[in-house]
């Protein structure tokens, strides 16, 4: 298992509310990080390339750091923010150039010092001369030059990536792999963050009874049977009117891109509660987005404590039953029943994805195809209309991921949503494709 790492890792990092992640953002040239006016937004480590001058390196923001703070979420911040420093190639340690030398900068510094990797003082927020010509007196924590900087406005943002590069001196420059992205979707608390911990075999996103401990969309690499995968844990997904925090909103938002841009959707629904409305309108996008798809029904041990085997057989069939008839959307998905508080079935989720990314990508023999539908119709020929009834001439595949077919036919205003379902449950049977939505087009000759 790695972290999604190009090239040697430069970790950002400092006390809370300095603009970490609005420097992470300035130096990556994106919004990848959620930025606010409050503390402690950022909680996982995100990891990004940032390419200068033709060379590539990883940049990763963490958390703000706090030595002293006692509660339990902000010291597995402080956890986080560590494993960063020991993944690093460089530090940039970030201070607010406006406020002045703050307890915590030092503290922090000390941290650094004993980590022994060499640090970079970027003095943040330098918006005016009188912050650069004030910043001499980050001197004190013996970090050396202090770097000022304006994360905002993007003032000597180049001259620090220069210097970062002149740090991190020479590196053989490296290729993205190829990868399967999988990403894990639901509604908050369902136990997104405790199934990648559990798949990957570490703690690399945070956990907590608190919902919505997830903010940004934390990429994670992991090597399964020679293929390179990209896990991404996403936040929880509530319905628009319930979301009041701007940055709820955005996590809400980043979620729905890490789901566009996935192969394979896991979309993880509580065994306790049942399918609910939001579970829907998530099916309902991952749909919508032409992803393929596993649900994953977590915390089954807590509904199935205490049972006898064929009790558990039986309430697995009624919650199937049921499963699919409320996620009709994506009721072509496989299903699975995993507690990752113990492990249960958890070692089925990944060859489950790889399959339904397989599928996703197949392209179907062109012969085989059309005697498949042939033979389809020949069973059921489909109804009239106005006298007239559908003909289709040919078959063909037109695309990949998903699945994308074309009927050459005499009229497709004359196919039935009935017929094209039909269609489409006679293709499943004959191919598989499991998982994976299908497009079909019926094209008028």
């Amino acid at each position: 298992m790695s972290n999604p790492v190009v090239g040697p890792v430069v970790a950002i990092v400092g006390r809370p509310n300095v603009g970490k992640s609005s420097l992470f953002n300035r130096l990556a040239a994106r919004r990848a990080a959620i930025v606010a006016d409050e503390p402690g937004v950022t909680r996982d480590r995100l990891y990004v390339p940032c390419v200068w001058n033709g060379k590539t390196f990883t940049l990763v923001d963490t958390g703000g750091i706090d030595p002293f703070d006692t509660d339990e979420l902000r010291n597995r911040v402080f956890d986080q923010a560590r494993q960063a420093l020991d993944e690093a190639a460089l530090i940039l340690l970030v201070v607010d150039g406006q406020s002045g030398v703050h307890p915590l900068d030092t503290e922090v510094a000390e941290l650094l010092r004993r980590s022994k990797r060499p640090v970079v003082l970027v003095v943040n927020k330098a918006e005016n001369q009188k912050v650069v010509d004030e910043s001499y007196q980050f001197y004190e924590l013996g970090l050396g030059d202090p770097w000022p900087v304006s994360a905002s406005h993007g003032t000597h943002s180049g001259d620090l990536l220069d210097h970062i590069l002149e740090q991190l001196g020479e590196f053989e420059p490296q290729e993205e792999p190829e990868e399967t992205r999988l990403v894990l979707v639901g509604r908050p608390n369902v136990g997104k963050s405790s199934l990648l911990n559990r798949l990957i075999g570490e703690d690399r996103s945070l956990v907590h009874d608190v919902a919505g401990t997830t903010r940004d969309a934390i990429d994670t690499m992991l090597e399964y049977e020679g293929r390179q995968l990209r896990l991404v844990d996403t936040a929880g997904i509530r319905r628009k009117a319930l979301v009041e925090e701007e940055v709820e909103y955005f996590s809400t938002v980043r979620a729905l891109k890490a789901l566009k841009r996935s192969d394979v959707a896991l979309l993880v629904v509580d065994a306790e509660q049942g399918v609910v409305a939001q579970d829907k309108r998530v099916a309902g996008y991952i749909r919508k987005e032409g992803v393929g798809s596993v649900i994953v029904v977590n915390k089954w041990d807590r509904l199935t404590a205490g049972m006898k085997s064929g009790a558990i057989a039986e309430k697995q069939r009624r919650f199937s039953e049921k499963l699919v008839g409320e996620l009709e959307f994506i009721s072509y998905s496989p299903v699975l029943y995993v507690s990752a508080l113990t492990g249960f079935n958890c070692s089925d989720i990944l060859p489950a994805a790889m399959e339904v990314a397989d599928e996703r990508a197949r392209r179907l023999d062109t012969p085989t195809l059309n005697r498949v539908v042939r033979e389809a119709m020949a069973l059921r020929p489909p109804p009239s209309y106005k006298g007239r009834s559908l003909k289709v001439l040919y078959v063909s595949q037109r695309g990949v991921r998903p699945p994308v077919f074309a009927f050459k036919c005499n009229s497709g205003k004359l196919v039935h949503f009935s017929y094209r379902r039909y269609l489409e449950n006679q293709l499943r049977d004959a191919f598989g494709l499991v998982g994976t939505p299908i497009e079909m087009r019926f094209l008028s000759r």
